[in-house]
């Protein structure tokens, strides 16, 4: 029997970043299209599962994560063979040097890449004081011994560079360490959530899957929702903890009711309908005012406007090569998302659109 465990080692050490999904695409097209009626990409590449309804005037629901996770693209190779890069998604300057990475080609060749540490005496500002590197300081080396080697082996500037991390659990068997957890997180809900109602008639019309370059400005989010114009959108996304530090998102505290974030403020109706549902459902939840946004940022101002909101978990360090996070929580979410979409009926969305 395939474990949790499993299938998050299975999702998380796949390496796609933003504009360079497909093999997440891949692992979806595969794991989805047994559980659906069909299957539509959109035009930037996102991809979703639709299962319709036999119900009178069913509403559209979307369901959607995201697939790509943060890397970095080859700006420039300079004469010595090595990279300077520009991000793809929001990267602390301070947790990338001397880490692992692979460098993908344009012919898709893989081959390994580190990120160089920048020596102490390197990091002096004009008054002598210690400064901060910028990503574009930090120098990545594949070995090459200089732009022509690197140029034979098929490295060229737009190449992207994906971290590279080994999926593990921690001692107590509850959490688990990996990178990419955003979003592979959402890319295993909605796995999950379609082998749950695959069998299932539901009351809606459900369309799920996930977005391309949400690190990056939220982009697919506009596309999918305008193709496919759901009259609801829930983004499945993860967020920063923030208990080590004194604030909101306790890592095994349950799903987030994710309130507010820059982007997108929860309305009243779609606050209720969601804490109304993990009550019935027993669902362990906590509450999260988000400093970044999710897709549903993007999705709610789409077409005439789109009730919208984020079934989301937290984990501590994203956006790094090492992220903890716990199973539970995403057992309480799984649990949550599925109590929704099974709860979304015509008078439901109506109720959640009664302004």
């Amino acid at each position: 029997m395939t474990t949790l465990f499993d299938k998050i080692k299975e999702v998380t050490e796949l390496s796609a970043t933003s504009g360079f999904e497909a093999p997440v695409r891949d692992y979806l097209r595969k794991n989805i299209t047994p559980l659906v009626d069909e299957v539509q990409t959109d035009g930037l590449g996102g991809i979703f599962g639709i299962k319709h309804s036999q119900a009178e005037n069913a509403p559209k629901v979307l369901v959607a994560a995201h697939m790509d996770e943060v890397g970095f693209m080859i700006k420039e190779i300079k004469a010595d063979g090595t990279f300077r890069v520009v991000e793809l998604g929001g990267w602390n300057p301070l947790v990338v040097s001397s880490q692992r990475f692979t460098l993908h080609t344009r012919d898709g060749r893989v081959y390994p890449v580190i990120s160089g540490s920048v020596p102490p005496h390197f990091l002096r500002a004009s008054g002598g004081a210690s400064s901060l590197p910028s990503v574009s300081d930090i120098v990545f080396d594949a070995g090459f011994a200089n732009q022509e080697e690197a140029n034979a082996y098929g490295v060229f500037p737009g190449d992207v560079i994906i971290p590279e991390s080994e999926t593990i659990l921690t001692a107590n068997q509850k959490n688990v360490i990996s990178k990419a957890w955003d979003n592979r997180y959402g890319v295993l809900m909605i796995r999950e959530l379609l082998e749950n109602v695959k069998n299932q008639e539901l009351n809606n019309t459900l369309i799920a899957g996930a977005n391309v370059q949400e690190e990056v400005g939220l982009r697919g989010a506009h596309v999918s929702t305008t193709k496919f114009d759901p009259e609801v959108f829930f983004a499945v996304d993860c967020s920063p903890a923030g208990d080590i530090y004194g604030n909101q998102g306790k890592v095994g505290d349950g799903t987030l009711i994710r309130f507010f974030d820059p982007g997108h403020i929860m309305l009243p109706n779609m606050k209720d309908f969601l804490l109304t549902t993990a009550e019935e459902a027993g669902i362990k939840y906590q509450y999260y005012c988000a400093a970044g946004g999710t897709d549903a940022g993007a999705a709610h101002l789409q077409n005439a406007g789109v009730p919208s909101t984020t079934i989301g978990v937290c984990a501590r360090y994203i956006h790094s090569h090492q992220t903890l996070y716990a199973m539970d929580d995403f057992l309480e979410a799984q649990a949550f998302l599925q109590a929704i979409v099974k709860k979304l009926d015509r008078s439901t969305v109506d109720l959640i659109k009664n302004y």
